[in-house]
């Protein structure tokens, strides 16, 4: 399966998404992570620390790498043209959009969930990301509009943790940090993994 987490605004949780995606298939079977974004965040956190328990190269090395592996997730990078974008959601089997619950971060969730529509794609989903403790109201009112437009949005939402910066600062995984939020963060990932993978496989 192709899996591409794509984002047109920077500060999303697109890398930290991609990443923790990545390790929820890999516990399935073989999973690649390409890093397609120009900033190159994925690459980098898999190259400090111990690593990550998957392969993650540039996304010029997919010809060569995907073939051995079961999974592919692609990070792609910001700010895709029309074009860009039709690529992307072509050249996948799902894509998943992370979105902060924020007036800013609605926005720019909105106009590209409108390009895909326009574009007849449908294989897709929302994922809410950096969800505070205190954003109910928030939360609700961008499930609200995303239900209005008949788009899929995961259930579960991954909460803003400090932990997800110190797990790409540490080239670890947030489950693999001394921190409790780093297992419910976690937590979050795979239930988020399962219902997407559940989508995917549906034709």
């Amino acid at each position: 399966m192709i899996l591409t987490v794509l984002s047109n605004k920077g500060g999303s949780g697109k890398s930290t998404s991609a990443v923790h995606l990545a390790a929820y298939f890999q516990m399935l079977a073989p999973t690649l992570l390409l890093d397609g974004d120009q900033t190159r965040n994925a690459l980098a956190w898999s190259q400090r620390g111990p690593g990550l328990p998957f392969k993650v190269a540039p996304i010029d090395q997919a010809a060569m790498l995907a073939r051995s592996h079961t999974h592919v997730v692609i990070d792609t990078g910001q700010r895709l043209g029309a074009e860009d974008l039709k690529a992307a959601a072509d050249g996948c089997d799902w894509l998943v959009i992370p979105a902060v619950p924020s007036a800013l971060d609605v926005d720019s969730t909105g106009q590209t969930v409108r390009a895909l529509q326009e574009l007849g794609h449908t294989r897709f989903c929302v994922l809410l990301t950096k969800v505070a403790a205190d954003s109910t109201h928030e939360v609700n009112e961008l499930r609200a509009l995303l239900s209005s437009m008949k788009v899929r949005t995961v259930k579960a939402s991954i909460p803003r943790f400090k932990a997800f910066e110190r797990a790409a600062g540490a080239g670890q995984l947030v489950q693999d940090m001394a921190d409790r939020n780093g297992v419910r963060g976690w937590a979050a990932y795979q239930e988020a993994g399962k219902e997407i993978q559940k989508w995917a496989r549906q034709k």
